[in-house]
């Protein structure tokens, strides 16, 4: 019997007490901070993590209440968390990107007595609007560097509560011992809330056991174990990100490096070279933009080398490895040397075995493209209410663009209408609060009710499920025809001068488009064709850039049947932005506020 199974069934803090117990001097964690890697051992984030859970029950947290953390990815967030848990405890993560009426609204919604956050930043939005908050009585801020003159009423240092709840172990032993005894498996573990891209954010209430199993279901799939690492870098308020960063890790034991932002990924990724990597859609067209940019600033040569390696392997991007021929892996092998590894050491994944997208639909020209260069991605699907993990291609084997077949214990098949139905111990417990939305989500046999459209399609391991769209999102022409937007915005996206793309079609007489250039990539490219600019409005107005754009949705076109094809498009002056309601905190377009914004924009591509 492995570690793994022996701890399956317990719920995440015991979990971490056992890794401690087994390995306590082991690296659980490691974070990298000003550029050095620094590590914690398992039985140092179990202590940090007991001693933080102590020091919140005497600033007068009590069981089963909420501590909202506001923050970057760090390892004081997971500690945090595993601290709450093991009081018994839930954790509510707020997007460190939220303006403060978002963070506002969140933090009234989960009735959150305590909020810890990362640093001033994020401290002063809480401060905003502190006199609102009825609930809140206690403020815990990881760096407290800035804060010198602030009134620090209600307001405690990190350390010194991690401290509190030293002096209390020591104080008092009984007592405290009873306080971190843990939760049962169907205790509330996490309020995650909703992206909020139809509407207002809902909490959704996640379950141990929930949690549990699709953290075991989806490493059915990963094959990871203790000797493996994993990269933690996309928002922790994601359910998605929680799996690879904390549960996960707890279940086999696998160290966590914290990257030291966002921004750094790549850097940071060559210096680790994991195995196993997961990234949204985003992530993996910024990673294909990067390479473009740079072929882009390469010599003729090198150009001329990826040029001719892209199309002497165009059909080796529709198959999996175990499909190719003896001339495929020769020809294969032929790039790889020349130019192939020197592409995939830049984004750092010259070793990753398993590359693995979701949270939202993915371009199969980014898919293929991956597939080329030696790195399969594998595509899962999940949604917060069912704990974020149900299927996933279980080999690079799979139809390019499926996402797979359920993992073990979870129950998936199609309604009438082809709408995802979920079933088993993953989905959600319901939205806190919010008793009607709940029903609407779950049926009276149990049913979970996604709202994405699927069919089946006959892969190597069975009928894997192919994604259509959103229920809410497929649209019909003026002329009865329907329309996938999110198949047309990823074959824009494709483009690494597209960031961002938003199809009109909807009882219209054509497909029109809203797009979002990629500022950095375009104006690499307008220096180099030597156009003046000195803002984004200046630089998308030159005609010349729109000249380019629309080459680039003649390509996309290309690729469509002609009533998927794009006749108009107009391009967006300013970046999509989080604070003017445009898009989610997971930057997730907000199509009906997109359409009311620019109605003026959308009529004139019509008239």
């Amino acid at each position: 019997m492995t570690a793994s199974q022996d701890i399956s069934q317990l719920p995440l803090p015991q979990q971490l007490r056992h890794w401690a117990q087994v390995r306590p001097t082991e690296t659980a964690l490691r974070q990298k901070k000003y550029g050095v890697w620094q590590t914690v051992s398992w039985s140092d984030y179990e202590r940090q993590s007991r001693w933080f859970g102590l020091g919140l029950m005497k600033l007068g947290l009590q069981r089963g209440q909420t501590v909202a953390v506001l923050s970057e990815n760090c390892q004081e967030w997971v500690i945090a968390e595993l601290g709450i848990a093991m009081v018994n405890c839930i954790t509510a993560g707020v997007y460190p990107t939220s303006p403060a009426a978002e963070v506002e609204y969140l933090l009234a919604l989960s009735d959150a007595p305590i909020v810890v956050v990362e640093d001033q930043e994020q401290l002063d939005k809480v401060l905003a609007i502190r006199s609102r908050l009825k609930h809140l009585v206690a403020i815990v801020v990881m760096d407290p560097k800035g804060l010198r003159r602030y009134d620090r009423t209600g307001m405690w240092d990190f350390a010194d509560v991690v401290q509190m709840g030293l002096d209390f172990e020591k104080q008092e032993p009984t007592q405290s011992e009873i306080f971190v005894k843990g939760p049962q498996l169907d205790d509330i573990a996490l309020m995650v809330f909703t992206s909020g891209s139809t509407g207002k954010p809902k909490a959704a209430m996640m379950s141990w056991r929930g949690l549990g199993c699709a953290a075991q279901g989806l490493n059915s799939m990963l094959g990871c174990t203790n000797q493996h690492s994993l990269v933690s870098y996309l928002p922790l308020c994601h359910v998605a990100e929680q799996m690879f960063s904390i549960h996960i890790p707890l279940y086999t034991g696998a160290v966590v490096n914290f990257a030291e932002s966002l921004r750094t990924i790549q850097e940071d990724l060559r210096e680790l070279s994991p195995r196993i990597f997961f990234g949204v859609p985003r992530i993996w067209e910024k990673f294909h933009s990067s390479i473009q940019s740079k072929i882009r600033e390469s010599g003729r040569l090198q150009q001329w080398l990826y040029e001719s390696a892209m199309s002497s392997l165009q059909n080796i991007g529709q198959k999996s490895r175990s499909q190719w021929s003896l001339i495929d892996s020769s020809v294969w092998w032929f790039w790889y040397v020349l130019i192939l590894r020197s592409l995939v050491n830049f984004v750092g994944l010259r070793r990753c075995d398993v590359a693995v997208s979701s949270g939202a639909p993915i371009s199969p020209e980014i898919l293929s493209f991956f597939r080329k260069i030696g790195v399969p991605i594998r595509e899962a699907y999940g949604l917060t209410e069912a704990s974020g993990a149900t299927t996933m291609q279980p080999s690079d084997m799979s139809p390019v663009g499926t996402v797979g077949v359920a993992y073990p214990g979870v129950e998936v098949k199609l309604a009438e209408d082809g709408e995802i139905l979920i079933a088993g111990n993953v989905v959600f417990v319901g939205y806190y609060k919010n008793e009607e939305a709940t029903r609407e989500a779950i049926d009276a046999d149990g049913w979970l009710h996604t709202g994405d459209v699927a069919r089946w399609e006959e892969g190597p391991a069975g009928r894997e499920l192919r994604i259509i769209d959103r229920k809410k999102d497929i649209m019909i022409t003026a002329g009865g025809k329907n329309i996938t937007p999110s198949e047309i915005e990823n074959s824009l996206k494709f483009s690494s001068f597209i960031k961002e793309a938003v199809i009109v079609a909807d009882r219209r007489r054509f497909v029109a488009a809203l797009i979002q250039i990629d500022f950095e990539n375009v104006s690499k490219w307008a220096a180099d064709e030597n156009i003046l600019f000195t803002n984004f409005k200046s630089l998308v107005e030159n005609p010349t850039v729109v000249s380019l754009i629309q080459k680039e949705v003649e390509k996309s076109n290309s690729q469509m049947p002609q009533v998927q094809q794009v006749r108009k498009f107009h391009l967006f002056t300013k970046e999509l932005d989080h604070d003017d309601g445009e898009v989610t905190a997971t930057m997730k377009v907000k199509r009906k506020s997109i359409y009311e914004k620019y109605t003026a924009e959308i009529e004139t591509m019509y008239g």
